[in-house]
């Protein structure tokens, strides 16, 4: 995915946040700073961590003033210690602080996903293990948290639910068994790539026998993965999904599983800390 189609995907989000928190006007700086007062800003890094969204945060800027200029000092997917300069910002310094929370929420929350993918991926070097992603990303966000999620290093796994079948225990349950709901699956959708969700290897050993492209192990513990892995035998990837944390992703990574899936990746990731310092003319700040 291209820039341009985040910044395609980000636009309703911005125009939604200009909405809320801009809309009416910034009383504090516009009773406070000067019209035409042309202040120098940087968004700094406060703590380690991993950048993405930079571009959505010059989209921000741009959107509030338009002769706001934005200059990242560093790429989306660069590693970032504390003083870092993430990016510059010189203009009128009435759009720019009416900007700057909003800009620095998307660059914020995007940096923080990234950073706790980093951190996951991190943890599975050499074990030729993929992280990837899930579908529990906010309402309107998704395309953005997906690719914050490569930025760290991460793949993504399905982005919708027309990309791909993933056959998951309430499809089974409601279809009967996970040879029918598989078979129903194909018939209606051959082309499309299908995963099968199993529990247990009594279903694993069922699944294999339909040779799905990929078998997903639901909740199975270090030991069960392990056991998961000897059983397939490679003759399908399989990702293991459910209790995978940084405490535990190592464990997992280590019985041989090909792919490992991790929700915290977008539902938890905390906000990485950045700030914006300005600096007027003459010295002010």
């Amino acid at each position: 995915m291209t820039i341009e189609e985040i910044l395609r995907a980000a636009q309703p989000l911005i125009e939604l946040a200009f909405a809320e928190d801009i809309a009416g006007g910034d009383a504090t700086s516009n009773s406070v700073l000067p019209e035409g007062l042309l202040v120098e800003g940087r968004i700094l890094a406060k703590e380690a961590g991993v950048v993405a969204g930079l571009s959505i945060a010059g989209a921000v800027f741009a959107r509030v003033d338009p002769s706001l200029r934005f200059e990242p000092g560093v790429e989306d997917g660069t590693p970032v210690a504390p003083g870092d300069v993430v990016a510059n910002v010189q203009g009128p310094a009435r759009g720019m602080l009416a900007a700057e929370r909003t800009a620095l929420n998307f660059l914020q929350r995007l940096s923080g996903i990234a950073t706790l993918t980093r951190a996951f991926v991190d943890a599975v070097a050499g074990t030729g293990a993929v992280i990837l992603d899930t579908r529990k990303t906010h309402p309107g966000y998704r395309v953005l948290e997906k690719y914050a999620v490569r930025m760290g290093g991460g793949q993504n796994h399905r982005l919708n639910l027309s990309d791909m079948l993933l056959v998951k225990d309430n499809h089974i349950a409601a279809a009967g068994s996970i040879t029918a709901a598989v078979q129903r699956a194909r018939d209606v959708f051959p082309a499309l790539p299908i995963e099968v969700e199993v529990t247990d290897l009594d279903q694993l050993r069922e699944a294999l026998a339909l040779e799905p492209d990929r078998i997903m192990l639901d909740n199975f513990d270090a030991p069960g993965l392990a056991q998961a892995v000897q059983i397939a035998a490679g003759r399908v990837p399989l990702e293991a999904s459910g209790g995978v944390s940084l405490q535990t992703v190592a464990a997992i990574a280590a019985t041989g599983v090909d792919f490992i899936s991790v929700g915290a990746l977008t539902h938890s990731a905390p906000a990485l800390d950045l700030s914006l310092d300005v600096t007027a003319q003459g010295g002010l700040k």
